[in-house]
């Protein structure tokens, strides 16, 4: 009799317990949002390579420079150009100076590779427009000196500044 009341027992047990006795306990879970903000600020650079004539003998003479502007993605802006440095220029006269005290040796930039559209540093009037796109975007400057130049013989030189407004 005894091995049948401990059968017995072992078998009540397991129907009182029952099957949800028996599943393993489970954890509690609380969340919470992170709000996640950036402000992007609208941002531009501008570089460019030199403009190079070369060799000038009296006869019209053209060379290129590009620019590369650099802004945020949407971000319109403009492109300016300066007189330069040189002595009585215009953005319509740039005057490079020479090694020899006084000698001058006029050119103009350009906007247009048809050499028409003068680029200046009035906004709205002859500066280069644009959308940044993220990327570099290229812009060319034409450059021309004019034939019939007689300056003094050595090397002439300016610096002109470009400025991205945005």
């Amino acid at each position: 009799m005894r091995k049948r009341s401990i059968v017995v027992f072992a078998v009540a047990g397991a129907i009182l317990i029952g099957p949800a006795a028996r599943a393993p306990a489970r954890a509690a879970t609380s969340t919470a949002t992170i709000a996640v903000t950036a402000t992007v600020l609208a941002f531009c650079t501008v570089t460019a390579t030199p403009l190079a004539f070369g060799n000038y003998s009296s006869a019209q003479l053209d060379a290129t420079a590009t620019l590369a502007v650099s802004c945020t993605t949407g971000t319109p802006y403009t492109v300016g150009l300066d007189a330069g440095i040189g002595t009585g220029a215009t953005v319509a006269a740039r005057e490079m100076a020479g090694t020899v005290s006084g000698s001058t040796l006029s050119y103009t930039l350009y906007s247009d590779s048809g050499r028409t559209v003068v680029w200046g540093d009035t906004a709205g009037t002859n500066t280069v427009a644009g959308t940044g796109n993220g990327l570099a975007q290229a812009l060319t400057a034409y450059g021309r000196i004019p034939a019939g130049q007689l300056s003094a013989p050595g090397a002439y030189t300016d610096t002109v500044t470009a400025t991205v407004t945005y």
